[in-house]
This record gives C-alpha cells, structure tokens and sequence, in this order.
C-alpha cells in the first residue's frame, strides 16, 4: 500500500497529459523502452504520460513488482484530478454564467458550449478566482440572499484546474444546453396585463452607457393589485438593468428623458427590477401593491453601446392577485445628503441611523450610490443589545446594482436602530473616479455626484401600527431636508 501511494503522490505532482478518464478494471501496467516512458493501460480510454525522470524513480523502486497497485492508483489520480468540460466545466457555466453569457443577451459572449468556452478559460479562470464574475457584491458569511450568484470554491477551482490542464472536452457525452427564454416569452406565462413601450428607443453606437427614463400609461380597467411586474426587454444585448415604478399623480410629464441615479419623481410605488439572469421579484401573496387606475408605469432602463445603433422597445408584463393586501412592504429608507468629498480623499466615510417605532419583518434591502462609492454596510441594533447584519458589500459597483431579498425574513423588533455606513474613495487610485485628476464631489443626482442610500423592505409585524411608522419615516425625511420642500423657486 505504501507503494500505491507514492506513485499517488508522484502522478499528481508530474502529470504531463491526461484525456478523459474512467473507473479502472483489472489495470495493467507496462512500459515503452524505445521513448522510456510509462502507459497505463486498463482504464477506458485512458492514457497517462510521464517525463522519463519518472519513469526511473518508479523503477528505482520496483514498481513492475507491483504492478496492479500502481496502476490503479495512477488511474485513481486521473479520475481525482482530470476536470473536461463535458463532466465538469458545463455544470457550472450551465448554472452560474450561461443566463447573461449566450447568444442574444447582454454579455459580450456565450459560454454555452465546449467551442464557446475553450478559448476563454483562463479568462473564465481568472475573473472568477478574483470574484468579478459572475456579478454578486454581498460579502458571504453575513446575511443570507435569495438568487446568490456567488460561486463556490469548489466551483472554482474546478474552472482553474481545466484552464490549466489545457481546457479538454473529454469523452463524456456533451450535456444539453440550458433553455432560455425568447425575446417574446414571459417566464411567468401569459401576464394579466402588458405595458409597451409606445416607440423604440434609439441606443447610439458609441459613448457612455445611457440611462433613460420612461413615463408609460398603465391603462388599468380599475384599481388593481400588483403581485409581479415582470419586464422583458426586446433587444437584450443592449440592456443592463431596469427599475420599475408607479406614479399615481396627475402631474403632467415627459414621455421619455435622461435620468442617471433618481427617477427625477417622487414614485407612489416601486414594482420591481429587471436585469439578466434573474427572475421576477415576487411580493408575498397577503402583499400585493395597491395600484390605482389611472397610474403611469415608470421605468428607469440602464442602456448600454454595442459598437452599432440599436433599437430597443421594452415590455412590462403585470400580474395581478385577486386579494386585497392585508399586508404592506414600507420601504424603511436611510439616506444622507450630507455628502462633500474633498479631491484625493481615500476614505470619506458617509453614515445615517433610523430608529423603527414599530416591529417589522426586513424581507429585502436596496443599497445605492455611485462611482465613487466602495464599501457599504448596515445592519440593525436591536433592543437587547444585539448586532444583525443587514448588507456587506467592500467592493461597491455601480454597474451591477441589484435589489436583494433576504432568503427568510429578518425579525427587528419595536426600537431596533438601523444604521448605515458607506464608504467612498476620491483618490486617483480609485479605477472608477470620473475625474482626472480627482475632483471636489458633493451629493446629487448627477453621474459625477453622489449619494447614499440604503433602502430596507418591511412589513410591519402588526399592520394596526402601520402609521405610526409613517409618521416617523415622514419625520425622518423632513429632518434630513431642513425644510427645503418649503422653499419658493427662484
């Protein structure tokens, strides 16, 4: 046994090639004298290449004495170690990337197939061992989210040791590809009501990313209660992300305008988001949104160049319950305005503490800032004393913002303190300033300022005390203000 293990421990250490591999059947061992080097033969389709340096410490210690023992642990290390697309590359590829990475979405290509792949696994291998894809910020270990697109260690490890091996496809059969869905599909069924963009927008084929604003009527028959809004772009190449909203005022608006951070209006309800690779945000079913008739559909859409103009015409399917909500998602919402950066400032710290009136269970939570924003954390101090994570994020993108939803609701009881940190960086080393060289930054809607907010979804433990909680929020929000909604327009 000693034996099998040494040359366990030596085939792992100087593999030269390996193709796919299999369970061995009484293996034989022999060499070939002419290129003195080793073959295993015995195992299915199996051929294992050693460097002649090898081959003489194997003699050395009398491996022809053993030869069944060796060989099986030879073969044993090919089967451990020996990663092909076909078994174990297009499992997780199939899972973690292939939603934005194929043909028609937004990613820039597919990692569908073993041809889609092959020259881009060490790319693959790099940009997952360094967390850049596929896009999750959460840190782990804190708060648990549905959808989590963080891959796995093992998952990893398992795209480096193929990008390292060469990239193989192995012998296994190819797995069928994942289904995705049309460009005129809706991965909840048919809708209760669709919403389409009247005309496409035009995407100019070069310069920065687009974010344009949308004003649409709903047309609703009646008031209606909204379960799910799912939007569905016609052109995915060309969409990031889309946010959703409703606006119930009789405000005269613009049809259609540029928006980067705010909407530019105070919506009466937020609806959901959209962007590649996720499904439909779903409200629980005693929480459906109240929307009046006569309601606009709001949607700010993250646009962005392909080299070529293009032409997009959104749709928003919308999913209606027919029980009147005996629950409601208040969005408990902390945000600074207090926000000046001074130019080459490395570490301005922004911070915001919201006390709860009332019990609420915290079902999701959406962060918001922009380029110069790195870190953003909060959690919640409940009454006992005790510290809950809400959100870790130290490595902020403004570029993959997502609305996220816890995997079970988070209980704050009656004066639990929420609290926010975030972080920003206006220095030069920072690869995402707007600025060179750094800038003066203070707080705004636009691309080149900044701000920060942190948005938690709630519904109050017990609806009774509902406006109790509003009138606190209310409060909260003309504190931060200073009474400017009073201000007469100059």
């Amino acid at each position: 046994m000693p034996l099998a293990q040494d040359a366990l421990r030596v085939s792992s250490l100087h593999l030269i090639s390996t193709t796919e591999s299999f369970a061995c059947t009484a293996p034989l061992l022999s060499t070939d004298s002419d290129v003195d080097r080793l073959y295993v033969s015995g195992c299915a389709a199996v051929r294992l290449t050693f460097p002649s340096q090898v081959v003489a410490h194997l003699r050395e210690w009398g491996v022809f004495k053993g030869k069944a023992c060796v060989a099986l642990a030879l073969c044993f290390a090919a089967n451990s170690d020996g990663q092909t697309f076909n078994r174990d590359v297009a499992p997780v590829l199939h899972a973690r990337c292939a939603g934005c990475h194929h043909d028609g979405e937004v990613a820039p290509f597919p990692l569908v197939t073993f041809a889609d792949a092959r020259s881009k696994a060490k790319l693959i291998a790099t940009v997952t061992r360094a967390r850049q894809m596929p896009p999750w910020q959460p840190e782990p270990g804190f708060v648990h989210f549905q959808n989590d697109r963080r891959m796995s260690e093992k998952e990893i490890k398992i795209l480096e040791r193929w990008a390292a091996a060469g990239a193989p496809e192995g012998s296994a059969p190819a797995p069928k590809p994942p289904v995705f869905p049309t460009a005129d599909s809706w991965q909840l069924g048919k809708p209760d009501l669709v919403v389409d963009l009247p005309e496409p927008f035009t995407v100019p084929a070069e310069g920065a990313d687009v974010y344009q604003c949308f004003v649409v009527p709903m047309n609703l028959p009646a008031d209606k209660f909204v379960r799910t809004a799912e939007f569905r772009p016609s052109n995915r190449r060309v969409v990031h992300h889309a946010l959703m909203f409703t606006d119930a005022s009789r405000i005269v608006r613009r049809p259609s305008y540029s928006c980067f951070g705010t909407i530019g209006l105070l919506p009466t309800q937020g609806l959901g988001g959209w962007s590649p690779g996720n499904a439909p945000i779903q409200m629980p079913l005693d929480a459906a949104i109240p929307v009046a008739q006569g309601s606009r559909l709001v949607a700010q859409v993250h646009y962005h160049p392909t080299g070529k103009e293009e032409h997009e015409r959104w749709s928003v399917g919308l999913y209606f319950s027919d029980r009147a909500p005996t629950r409601r998602v208040v969005d408990v919402g902390l945000a600074s305005r207090i926000i000046d950066i001074p130019a080459g400032d490395a570490h301005y710290v922004v911070k915001q503490q919201f006390t709860i009136p009332i019990a609420v269970d915290a079902i999701g939570i959406i962060p918001h800032a922009h380029l110069l924003c790195r870190e953003m954390r909060g959690w919640a101090i409940l009454p006992n004393g005790r510290k809950q994570w809400l959100l870790n994020i130290r490595n902020w993108d403004f570029n993959w913002q997502d609305q996220f939803r816890y995997q079970t609701p988070i209980r704050l009881p009656a004066d639990t303190t929420i609290q926010m940190e975030f972080v920003y960086d206006n220095s030069a080393a920072n690869p995402r300033n707007p600025h060179s060289p750094p800038q003066r930054v203070v707080a705004g809607p636009g691309i080149e300022d900044e701000m920060a907010g942190l948005h938690v979804q709630s519904i109050p433990v017990h609806m009774e005390e509902l406006p109790e909680l509003g009138k606190a929020l209310w409060g909260a929000v003309m504190r931060s203000v200073g009474g400017s909604f009073y201000r007469l327009p100059q």
